[in-house]
């Protein structure tokens, strides 16, 4: 009998190469205590800032038999996204914006969930077990599951890191009824490094492995939905959709061999370096051609274009300066702020003409506030 499972293991992890899948373990349906400990004592402090979901389904997210009472093992896969090129390549060209390496290609939940679907099906189809597959969306701790099934173990960014794969994998899970036994949980070897801790531009990290949301640029640019905190903006740079300082900068990446990269997230050449000029420009309708089968799609045309107006704002490009006026009058008052901002910064003089012919009609306070908000350049 254990000479079968063992048989049907090795099996599953050769599907699963076949599917794209760089990475296999196998995690006990139970994750230590100290797991649901440190994700409650997070929620605790509100770090998880307007990610309310990460509240609601909190026991449901401490335990994979909580989400599901029949799971008894859950298959870990991992798939690289390694990048080919230097993730701070557009540091010093503040006149295009950085997006985040995972979102320059198609929309790893679509390529990610498919892949795992096609593993579960073989595995059902030879097993009769029962199954359930989950990409992010769903309440489950992917990173201490894939740190128990042996992929890597959670670095002091909070990410996974991976001997083999450095911080640059997309996690994907199976839950199901089979006992597969468990993999050799993953070892920290972060040391006494704390490069990931020091490149950070707005100090989101507390300490080592804790993480402050409300801080992280990621957060500030894709979750948030008010105006970005005046105290992170000069910080954000010209990152207009998320920010990979933190695995970029870890050590373990030299390791990782970007040959191993799923070909779908290969970067689409209009969201490896966007011109902020034609990001100002977007209508919904333009933002919808430009991200069509990106994860970007999911934070709308006025998020971006916020972003947007903030990496203007720290571009120190006068011939923005017309594209950002036009934005004074967009329907949305959070880019009309966004806008007012970035003028500051831009145009001091073009400002104070501004702010007298249109504060005194502005009706919405968000926006009134960025006008009499003091200048700090």
């Amino acid at each position: 009998m254990a000479d079968d499972k063992l048989r049907l293991i090795e099996s599953l992890e050769n599907r699963s190469r076949a599917e794209g899948f760089a990475a296999f373990g196998i995690a006990p349906a139970a994750l230590a205590p100290v797991t649901a400990r440190r994700l409650h004592d997070w929620l605790a402090t509100g770090q998880h800032g307007e990610m309310i979901w990460m509240e609601s389904r909190a026991e449901q997210r401490s335990s994979p038999h909580n989400l599901w009472p029949d799971v008894r093992s859950v298959i870990m896969l991992g798939t690289s996204y390694a990048p080919m090129r230097d993730p701070f390549a557009l540091e010093k060209v503040p006149d295009h914006g950085r997006i985040s390496v995972y979102a320059q290609g198609k929309d790893y939940h679509d390529v990610v969930k498919g892949a795992l679907k096609r593993t579960a099906r073989w595995l059902v189809e030879n097993t009769g077990c029962e199954v359930k597959v989950f990409v992010d969306t769903a309440p489950v701790m992917e990173k201490p599951l894939a740190q128990a099934a042996g992929l890597g173990w959670q670095g002091k960014h909070t990410n996974l890191v991976s001997q083999d794969h450095g911080s640059w994998l997309f996690l994907g899970a199976i839950y199901t009824t089979l006992d597969l036994g468990s993999s050799t949980s993953g070892q920290d070897r972060c040391g006494s490094c704390r490069a990931c801790q020091d490149i950070c531009p707005t100090n989101a990290f507390p300490e080592p492995y804790r993480l402050d949301a409300k801080a992280c640029i990621s957060y500030l640019t894709i979750e948030s939905k008010g105006p970005i905190p005046h105290k992170y903006r000069k910080a954000i740079g010209n990152h207009i959709y998320g920010c990979d300082d933190c695995l970029a900068v870890c050590p373990w990446n030299k390791f990782a061999n970007a040959a191993a990269t799923n070909k779908a997230f290969l970067p689409r050449a209009e969201l490896a370096a966007p011109a902020l000029a034609d990001l100002l420009a977007m209508d919904d309708a333009g933002f919808r051609k430009i991200f069509s089968g990106s994860p970007i799609k999911r934070t709308g045309r006025n998020r971006m274009v916020r972003n947007s107006l903030i990496a203007a704002g720290n571009s120190d490009d006068a011939t923005l300066i017309p594209s950002v006026m036009a934005l004074l009058d967009d329907e949305d008052a959070i880019v009309r702020g966004s806008a007012v901002w970035a003028l500051s910064q831009l145009d001091p003089a073009g400002f104070d003409r501004e702010k007298a012919a249109r504060l005194p009609t502005e009706p919405e306070a968000v926006v009134r506030s960025e006008w009499d908000a003091p200048r700090v350049s």
